[in-house]
């Protein structure tokens, strides 16, 4: 009896790690698009990227939240003073096109779609994290060449 319930415990605490791995992953191109596609809507707002782990990596958000801090101490804005998805802090979004490939736990996307009628492109760099996929990089950023480039020189 006692060996059954020991057997009957063991297959219930397994029972959701089984579930879970049941589950399918986010790919990288539905986590871009779940990011994406609100900016298609009027008068939306923008994502929170305030909250920078539900988009970016822990090292950029380490660098994020650090400049937020020193901004803030400053009595400055930070230096993303914008939203970093499309680019702008003002945007009425059309023609979106993503388009995102996976090798293993990195992947690379590229984003097109006009602002107020301007054609603009990023690629997105992504890794597999514990939390899912997670933005690494932004290239075509801000007329620099990344993301983490305007927070080097500090823009």
């Amino acid at each position: 009896m006692r060996r059954r319930g020991l057997i009957l415990a063991a297959a219930s605490a397994a029972l959701p790690l089984n579930l879970m791995a049941q589950q399918p992953q986010q790919t990288p191109q539905a986590f871009l698009e779940d990011i994406y596609r609100p900016y298609l809507q009027k008068d939306y707002k923008g994502q929170p990227y305030w909250e920078p782990a539900r988009y970016f990596t822990p090292d950029l958000v380490a660098i994020m939240e650090r400049d937020m801090d020193e901004a803030d101490k400053r009595k400055e804005p930070p230096t993303l003073d914008g939203d970093p998805f499309v680019d702008a802090q003002d945007w009425e979004i059309t023609a979106l096109s993503i388009s995102a490939t996976a090798d293993g736990g990195n992947a690379t996307a590229s984003v097109s779609f006009a602002n107020f009628g301007q054609p603009k492109k990023l690629t997105i760099s992504m890794m597999q994290t514990t939390a899912g996929w997670r933005i690494r990089e932004i290239s075509g950023y801000m007329g620099i060449s990344s993301l983490r480039e305007m927070y080097k020189l500090g823009k």
